[in-house]
């Protein structure tokens, strides 16, 4: 739709001899009652060309060529808006590439050629996953199928951090719970880690070698055994949400590449860092933070800033068209001095995106709950995957924007209703299938040829807005990088599914009117099963 307005404006514009590197936007109005579709051009160029709005829409109006049969009315509103509205013959039209696209219905090509990294996850390997993983999880695998279905070369990746502070920390936590096994009194620091995963990892060490390790140094197999265990196991959580990295990139490549020495090195030769009071500080105060930050302390030791600087100079020595990192709002106020670093090495920032995501809190009947039973203070992306499934825990994840803080309604979450926003989409699809299976049953051809002009109730034209509007949504999801885009779509398709089937009979003894039907039925299950498969969620035929 839009690109047929999008060709007919631009000829119309041609004509009248105007041109522009302004973007032609067309979108759909607020108000239904302004039409199908609207284009503020001519509220744009009427300031540069210094002509009035509403007079040069209407120009711009009488030079396009427009279908009768596709465009049902036009007029121009307020300032100069040009409203559209379309034929139901041009929405029955369209219908039919919906059942023809099949599963490529909503895949673009706009992005072919082009490839985009998305770094997401990224959880230290110290423990097992929790919810503030899992929302970040969601929402960078999403935003990948979203960047496939428009036509990128998507490279997921995981970035493993196994070095620092807290892997020496991890290593201790193993090897002190390891030495109490044995019978020994410790003392075990409070800010340690004191999930029972860290005693079961213990326990296995001492069932493997018994009091061997009695000498063993904590940056040994303690911390070596329990990287590979930890890892192993957020590997695993993340396969139960269908998640699957084509790249993990460890830390400790950084420092044995010698990547963080050339950065420091390259810095220096620009007067970016310097030397003060033991320690190598990076001169952001020039490159528009307050003040300056440390990159190394005098301990020797990097702070996070300048692995991360190394990291996205190698990402774009990859060559990536984009690159996508997916933070917590701990991130806020520190990524810009990374990005700040990529600038200062030649390297162009816009090509990196950074998305942050707020928190998650589990709820009950109003309250937080606590459902750890690892006996740390957080809770575990396994268990809230046991309570309520892996595609409630997909959905709820990505049904809000990242910008807002998630209260996840385990009592909602839960519930075999139409409250529950999962159950009700997931349930349009079912009963999709449950027709066609009867209409089957009945001798009827679910799939065959149809006379879709028999189309004509409100309901029916109205559900065939709503599916032809999916490969817009698909596009303007990835590209603001907003897929609760998607779900509330899918919510206004399964409302006007469920609209249809209450007022208009499928399956009846008028042939042409079941069959015409039918095909509108196996054109919304096309687009629920496609936006599905975009949110990594499942398409049940039965519920």
């Amino acid at each position: 739709m839009k690109e047929y307005l999008a060709d007919r404006i631009g000829n119309a514009l041609k004509v009248l001899g105007i041109t522009t590197e302004e973007s032609l936007l067309i979108e759909k109005p607020r108000q239904s009652g302004h039409g199908d579709l609207t284009s503020n051009i001519a509220m744009i160029l009427a300031k540069p060309l210094k002509r009035k709005p509403r007079e040069l829409a209407d120009e711009i109006l009488k030079r396009m060529d427009l279908d009768p049969k596709l465009i049902a009315g036009t007029e121009i509103a307020g300032p100069g808006f040009l409203n559209f509205r379309f034929t139901d013959e041009f929405y029955r039209e369209r219908l039919q590439d919906i059942l023809r696209l099949g599963e490529k219905f909503g895949r673009s090509t706009a992005m072919e050629g082009k490839s985009a990294q998305v770094e997401f996850v990224s959880a230290n390997p110290t423990g097992p996953l929790t919810v503030g993983h899992g929302r970040n999880a969601v929402f960078g695998d999403t935003v990948s199928t979203l960047l496939e279905w428009i036509g990128y070369d998507v490279t997921r990746e995981y970035y493993f951090n196994n070095a620092g502070r807290q892997m020496r920390m991890l290593g201790d936590s193993v090897r002190l719970r390891y030495l109490e096994l044995l019978g020994e009194s410790v003392e075990f620091p409070d800010d340690y880690y004191q999930g029972e995963y860290i005693k079961e990892i213990a326990e296995r060490l001492k069932a493997e070698k018994g009091d061997s390790l009695r000498g063993e140094p904590a940056e040994g197999l303690f911390k070596q055994r329990a990287e590979q265990e930890i890892f192993e196991d957020i590997k695993r959580t993340l396969k139960r949400l269908g998640m699957e990295f084509r790249s993990f990139f460890n830390e400790n490549s950084l420092y044995e590449s010698g990547m963080i020495t050339e950065v420091i090195e390259e810095l220096r030769k620009k007067g970016l860092v310097y030397d003060k009071e033991g320690a190598i500080w990076f001169k952001t105060s020039e490159l528009g933070s307050e003040k300056d930050k440390v990159i190394v302390k005098s301990t020797g030791e990097p702070t996070y800033r300048l692995p991360d600087i190394a990291y996205h100079r190698e990402k774009f020595r990859r060559g990536y068209d984009l690159m996508v990192d997916v933070f917590g709002s701990d991130h806020v106020a520190t990524y810009p001095d990374v990005l700040a670093g990529v600038k200062a090495l030649g390297h162009d920032p816009e090509k990196v995106k950074v998305l942050i995501h707020q928190f998650v809190t589990i709820v009950q009947n109003g309250e937080v709950v606590k459902m750890s039973t690892r006996k740390a203070n957080f809770i575990t992306l396994d268990e809230l995957i046991d309570e309520v499934g892996a595609d409630v825990v997909r959905y709820f994840f990505i049904m809000r924007s990242m910008s807002s803080h998630l209260n996840f309604d385990l009592g909602l979450a839960k519930q075999h209703s139409d409250e529950n926003p999962v159950y009700y989409v997931q349930y349009a699809h079912a009963r999709i299938s449950s027709i066609l299976q009867y209409a089957g049953a009945e001798g009827k051809n679910p799939t065959g040829e149809a006379l879709l002009s028999r189309l004509e109730h409100p309901a029916e034209i109205g559900l065939i807005k709503f599916l032809l509007e999916f490969p817009d949504i698909v596009e303007s999801a990835a590209t603001s990088f907003e897929p609760h885009r998607l779900t509330e779509y899918l919510h206004e398709v399964a409302t006007g599914y469920h609209r249809f089937y209450h007022e208009c009979r499928v399956v009846s003894d008028d042939e042409t009117l079941t069959q015409a039907r039918l095909a509108l039925c196996n054109a919304t299950r096309i687009v629920l099963r496609n936006g599905f498969k975009v949110l990594g969620i499942s398409a049940p035929d039965q519920m």
